[in-house]
């Protein structure tokens, strides 16, 4: 599906040194940001107190979040969970402050304007899980990325993995850049979303390395620059459609889907943005900085197209 067609190629690798430049110089921006501010870790990684508390009806999340906050935690997670009487309430650890402490505070709170809220459970979650779960996440993150290339390596070209590999990291560090500058919450849910967009970034870099390999079977007076650009001007209009469609989605979550998905969201859109851009002048452009020719992936092509029976295969005129 096509909502146009643009007729003329645009010389997008004529200016990929200036947009890989500033590229380069908005990645080490985010690492700055990251090695000196660092992310600011939700309950799950630090540590805390979890509680589950019991409403008679539907119980009004907001304004649970507004009486907990009201008590002077920061970054309290508020949440339904299971059904829509139940709520699940994250408090970060306070210095002097025992878990004991600070559920009954909350739960003196919540009964001065329901007195039929009931304590379920509560629980502490130590420095110990979160741990944990800070490795996992690097664990997931690395198996993510080597899967990623190991099956570009195999589908296309060595050059294609790598070039996909370093815009792909290049989109989550500026992802973690953004969530460090403005301290934003880095949760597990936003965890979930860098992985995501880890998936989706590669997904917009298959489509246009597959239209480059397609174009140097096809056009095979073009040369390497004129393949790229042909095969990024081509998809422009899928790349609307699809990262468009995404985006509303995202854009709706972000807008009205709550404290709960706002940063999930959050990190979606900047991943949906820097993926559209790292494939079409970070992976592109490094591909062909690395050399990627004609040879390099129609190899088999060119074997069948020379007649061993022919005394002058191969040769050139």
């Amino acid at each position: 599906m096509e909502f146009f067609k643009i007729r003329r190629d645009i010389p997008f690798m004529e200016n990929a040194l200036v947009f890989n430049i500033i590229s380069f110089l908005t990645f080490a921006a985010a690492v700055f940001f990251l090695v000196t501010k660092g992310l600011h870790l939700s309950v799950e990684f630090t540590g805390g107190t979890v509680m589950e508390v019991g409403y008679s009806q539907s119980a009004d999340v907001e304004g649970v979040r507004k009486t907990v906050a009201g008590l002077g935690f920061a970054d309290v997670q508020v949440q339904n969970f299971g059904t829509s009487r139940d709520v699940l309430i994250r408090l970060p650890a306070q210095k002097g402050v025992s878990s004991a402490q600070q559920s009954e505070k909350v739960l003196g709170a919540l009964k001065a304007a329901d007195p039929n809220v009931q304590l379920r459970r509560t629980e502490f979650v130590g420095p110990q899980v979160g741990e944990e779960l800070a490795t996992d996440g690097l664990k997931a993150l690395g198996m993510v990325v080597v899967g990623i290339m190991v099956y570009l390596a195999f589908r296309f070209e060595w050059k294609f993995a790598v070039a996909a590999i370093i815009a792909n990291l290049h989109d989550v560090v500026i992802i973690l850049g953004f969530f460090a500058f403005f301290q934003w919450e880095f949760s597990l849910a936003v965890l979930a979303a860098v992985l995501a967009v880890l998936g989706y970034s590669v997904n917009e870099s298959v489509v246009i390395f597959d239209r480059i390999r397609e174009n140097f079977r096809r056009h095979r007076k073009m040369n390497t620059v004129q393949v790229i650009d042909n095969a990024i001007t081509s998809t422009i209009s899928r790349t609307i459609i699809t990262h468009g469609s995404t985006q509303i989605m995202v854009l709706s979550m972000l807008l009205f889907g709550g404290p709960t998905l706002h940063y999930f969201a959050m990190a979606l859109t900047i991943g949906i943005l820097f993926g559209i851009y790292s494939s079409v002048f970070v992976a592109a452009a490094i591909a062909m900085w690395l050399g990627i020719k004609r040879e390099d992936l129609v190899k088999s092509a060119t074997k069948k197209d020379e007649d061993p029976a022919d005394p002058n295969a191969g040769a050139t005129v």
